[in-house]
C-alpha cells in the first residue's frame, strides 16, 4: 500500500510541475483568464506557474512532501478565481464546452483532497 501511495505523490507532484511550466509555455492562455479585478496578470500567470511548478517538486522528496502538498493546496485555492472567471466568460474560451467549465470548479477539490494526503510527516508512522 506505501508504495502505491509513493507512486500516487510522484504523479501529483508531475503533475503540478508540468501545469506549472505550462504557465510558461501558453501564457497568453492564463493570462485571459485571471479575473480583471487582479493587477498584473501576466507577473500574476508567471508567479503562479512558478509556485504550481515549486510545490510540486517539494512533493516529490519525503523530507519536504508535507510542506509540498501544503503549498498544493493553497495554490488551488489562490487559483481557484481564475477557474471561476472562466466559467463566468465562456465566452473567451469557445474551444471548451460551457458546462465542462461549470463541472470543472467542483473538479477543483480533487488535487486539494489528494494533497491532504500527504500533509503528514511521511516519518510519522502513525498518522
Amino acid at each position: 500500500m506505501q508504495s502505491l501511495k509513493t507512486l500516487f505523490r510522484y504523479l501529483l507532484g508531475a503533475l503540478f510541475i508540468v501545469a506549472g511550466l505550462n504557465h510558461f509555455w501558453h501564457t497568453d492562455f492564463y493570462v485571459a483568464m485571471m479575473p480583471p479585478y487582479l493587477p498584473w496578470p501576466l507577473a500574476l500567470v508567471y508567479a503562479s506557474g512558478v509556485a504550481e511548478a515549486g510545490v510540486g517538486a517539494l512533493l516529490l522528496w519525503p523530507r519536504w512532501q508535507a510542506a509540498g502538498a501544503w503549498g498544493i493546496i493553497a495554490v488551488s485555492v489562490a487559483v481557484f478565481p481564475a477557474n471561476v472567471q472562466m466559467a463566468l466568460h465562456s465566452e473567451l474560451f469557445p474551444q471548451f464546452s460551457v458546462p465542462g467549465l461549470w463541472l470543472r470548479l467542483p473538479l477543483q477539490l480533487v488535487p486539494v483532497v489528494w494533497a491532504w494526503c500527504y500533509t503528514r510527516d511521511p516519518g510519522n508512522r502513525t498518522s
